[in-house]
């Protein structure tokens, strides 16, 4: 990678606290599996179902802060920063719309959704418990993304940084308490859970407000603005909704494979997301950068920032593998006494550590693309990953073999990403310049 680019100080500065605030976010849930997984094989995998249906619901509505950072930073790079932080307030009023709907929806549907996997009685049973008290966190996660979106778009990471490590550590201490201190078992880690998100979301709250002030920006809800907000994230929403697909179809299969290798597949998934978070403060950087640049009309800086991104991706990914590689054969102690998922991780790891750095290469375009508004392209071609994923998944459910599955999923879905984002990069219809993207 070449060196003393003039760019790599405004990415790593934007990526350096974003990342840390990334990394935050998943350790919720390796905190979580990290303590549920020694209560036994039956609550770590009713951990695991539990937790693939909320991160669909939080997982598809990310397009709240994805869609959000780059309308705030092409304002900001016209020079509005007035409109800048309005578009970011629309944005966090959807989300409480939208976490309203969805905890009503949660509360009703949960069990139903739960019995669809079809897993035994007391993982089903430990999988109702998590969700029945976790969805009560779905509004204010939904509030942070939103909020977590005007502050990137503002270029500033060092505010979700510091809420989100805030949040970390209350939510560890509270689970260790509420877990094993008051013997409550999976439902003290979703009690923990819960009062960390919303803890967050009040001071998410108080920053917005200050910053609104300063900017002379109605907080009133808006029925036009909001309005523009959820129709520029209708694109991005369906893009997000074919990745949770691959997720949620991914964990079926596992399912499929008995509880032990279920069980395994939650440790794996949660160290990839870990993973996953890591590359993506690159890309989130991407989406910042990307944004104020086509803002202030500015192509060929825009290009050049993308062919940086792609290095550092590359980069990161393969360092990244090295470490899963090499703590491969321990990984598995953090997580579970089960010597049987213990012994099932250690490949699945080694094959998790291959496909790392194609990961970085997808995970960093994915920013770019979306910091260009280019929504429509990522969602109809997340349609096509799909269809290219799902016929693998067959396969690895045909093989019974675990490793097939991550197989699939690391090497096969990751690569139609990589391609289709490739081939994306290479022309020039995603710059578009402008404080709008038509």
């Amino acid at each position: 990678m070449a060196r003393r680019n003039p760019l790599d100080r405004e990415i790593l500065g934007l990526a350096g606290p974003t990342l840390a605030a990334l990394v935050a976010e998943p350790l919720f849930l390796l905190v979580d599996t990290a303590l549920v997984g020694h209560l036994g094989a039956a609550p770590l995998a009713g951990l695991g179902i539990a937790s693939v249906v909320l991160q669909t619901a939080v997982g598809i509505l990310v397009f709240l802060a994805y869609a959000t950072t780059p309308a705030v930073a092409r304002r900001l790079g016209a020079g509005d920063r007035r409109g800048a932080v309005r578009a970011g307030i629309d944005g966090i009023w959807l989300a409480l719309a939208v976490g309203a709907l969805l905890l009503v929806v949660g509360l009703v549907a949960g069990p139903a959704t739960i019995s669809l996997f079809g897993a035994s009685t007391d993982v089903a049973a430990s999988a109702v418990t998590y969700l029945s008290i976790s969805i009560w966190g779905l509004p204010a996660m939904l509030l942070v993304l939103a909020a977590t979106g005007l502050m990137r778009g503002l270029q500033d990471t060092r505010t979700p940084l510091l809420i989100v490590g805030i949040g970390f550590a209350v939510n560890a201490a509270l689970n260790a308490v509420f877990i094993y201190g008051f013997g409550w078992g999976i439902a003290g880690s979703a009690i923990g859970t819960v009062i960390a998100q919303w803890g967050m979301a009040a001071l998410f709250v108080a920053r917005v407000l200050s910053a609104a002030r300063a900017a002379g920006a109605a907080v009133r809800p808006g029925l036009a603005g909001v309005t523009v907000a959820a129709a520029s994230g209708g694109w991005l929403l369906l893009r997000t909704a074919s990745l949770r697909v691959a997720m949620l179809a991914t964990v079926f299969v596992g399912n499929l494979l008995g509880t032990t290798d279920l069980a395994t597949l939650q440790v794996a998934l949660a160290i990839f997301s870990l993973l996953a978070f890591v590359l993506d403060a690159l890309a989130i950087a991407g989406q910042a950068m990307v944004g104020h640049g086509l803002g202030s009309a500015q192509q060929e800086r825009v290009r050049g920032i993308a062919l940086r991104l792609i290095q550092f991706g590359v980069v990161a990914g393969v360092g990244l593998g090295l470490v899963i590689a090499a703590l491969s054969p321990v990984l598995g102690f953090v997580f579970t006494d089960d010597a049987d998922v213990r012994r099932s991780l250690i490949p699945v790891a080694l094959l998790m550590a291959v496909g790392i750095p194609l990961a970085g290469f997808v995970f960093v375009l994915d920013g770019v693309l979306i910091g260009a508004g280019d929504g429509r392209y990522l969602a109809l071609t997340g349609l096509l990953n799909i269809a290219i994923y799902l016929p693998l998944l067959r396969l690895a459910a045909v093989s019974g073999s675990l490793l097939a599955l991550w197989a699939a999923f690391g090497l096969g879905y990751i690569g139609a990403r990589a391609l289709t984002l490739g081939l994306r990069i290479r022309g020039s219809r995603w710059l578009t310049v402008g404080s709008l993207r038509d």
